[in-house]
C-alpha cells in the first residue's frame, strides 16, 4: 500500500494526552482520512503541559486536537472560546483551530448516550452511579442530565474535583446529585481509567455492588471486554463496552475537524477489529 503524500497544504490533527501509547485515535482517524480522501494527517503526542501544547497548536497551525486524560479540563483556560457542548460540563475533548481561533468542544457526552442507546439502555429515570469525576465523567454526567436521569452519585478519588462537579450539576438541576443512592443503581458508569491496559486486573467498584438487571457501561475500550464487564455479564447485567462510545465521539470529532460526514460504520469496525486482534 502506497502511503499518502503529505505537503505543506496537508492539515495536521493529533491526539494529546499522558499516557498516550495505548491510544486508538490515530488508527480510527487514519482509517477515516483514507476512506474519505481528505488531505489530513493524524498523529499522537505525549503531552505533560497542556498550555505548551496549545501554544504549539497556534504556532504550527495544527488544525485539530483530540484531548484525552489528563488534559480535558486543563486546556480550557488556553482556548479562545467554548462551544455550548463544552460550556455546560466544563470539559473539552476536541479543539478546532480556525485560522488561529481555538474552539473547545466535547463529543464524549453525545458519544456515551449513543452507545447506551445502541446497547438498549434508555437513561431516562435511571439511578446512576458514576466512577470518576474527571473530564469524561463531567461530559457524560451532563449528557445524562439532559436525558432525564433520576439522580446521580459519584465514586471519586479526588473529593475536591467531585465537589466541583456536583456543584455544577446541581446548579443545572437542583438536587440531581446525591451523596448516596436511595437504592442500588440502575446504571453503573465507569468513567475512570481503572481497568485500562495495563491495569486490566483492576475493578473500579466492589463486586458486591453488581446485581442482575443492572446496566453496566465501561468507557474503557482497551481492552474491549474489561474485568468489570466480564464480572457484570456473569451476574446477568446488561453490559455496554467503550468501543461504541469511542467510535461515535471520534466520528463527531472527524466532522468538526474536516467538515465532512464521518464514515461511521468503518470507524466502528476499525476500532472493534483492532481491539479484538490485540486480545487475540
Amino acid at each position: 500500500m502506497i502511503s499518502p503524500v503529505h505537503t505543506a497544504l496537508t492539515k495536521t490533527l493529533a491526539v494529546i494526552g499522558n499516557p498516550i501509547e495505548h491510544s486508538m485515535s490515530p488508527l480510527i482517524h487514519g482509517a477515516a482520512i483514507a476512506e474519505t480522501g481528505v488531505d489530513f494527517s493524524y498523529v499522537a503526542y505525549r503531552v505533560t503541559d497542556a498550555a505548551e501544547a496549545v501554544r504549539a497548536m497556534r504556532a504550527l497551525g495544527i488544525r485539530g486536537f483530540s484531548v484525552t486524560i489528563p488534559h480535558k479540563e486543563t486546556v480550557i483556560p488556553h482556548l479562545d472560546r467554548l462551544d455550548e457542548s463544552a460550556k455546560g460540563c466544563g470539559s473539552v475533548n476536541t479543539i478546532v483551530n480556525d485560522n488561529g481561533t481555538l474552539t473547545g468542544y466535547t463529543t464524549d457526552g453525545p458519544g456515551a448516550v449513543a452507545a447506551l442507546r445502541a446497547g438498549g439502555v434508555d437513561p431516562a429515570e435511571k439511578r446512576v452511579l458514576i466512577v470518576g469525576t474527571g473530564g469524561a465523567a463531567r461530559a457524560i454526567s451532563f449528557a445524562l442530565l439532559s436525558e432525564g436521569v433520576s439522580c446521580i452519585a459519584f465514586q471519586a478519588e479526588v473529593p475536591a474535583q467531585a465537589a466541583r462537579l456536583a456543584h455544577d450539576l446541581n446548579a443545572a438541576r437542583p438536587g440531581v446529585v446525591v451523596d448516596r443512592l436511595p437504592s442500588p443503581p440502575d446504571l453503573l458508569v465507569n468513567a475512570s481509567p481503572v481497568g485500562m491496559h495495563p491495569r486490566t486486573d483492576a475493578l473500579p467498584v466492589e463486586r458486591s455492588l453488581l446485581r442482575s438487571g443492572m446496566a453496566v457501561f465501561d468507557i474503557v475500550y482497551n481492552p474491549i471486554r474489561t474485568l468489570l464487564l466480564k464480572e457484570a455479564e456473569a451476574l446477568g447485567c446488561a453490559t455496554i463496552d467503550g468501543a461504541g462510545m469511542f467510535a461515535e465521539q471520534a466520528a463527531l470529532q472527524f466532522e468538526l475537524f474536516t467538515g465532512r460526514p464521518a464514515p461511521r460504520e468503518l470507524m466502528r469496525r476499525t476500532v472493534r477489529d483492532a481491539l479484538l486482534s490485540r486480545q487475540g
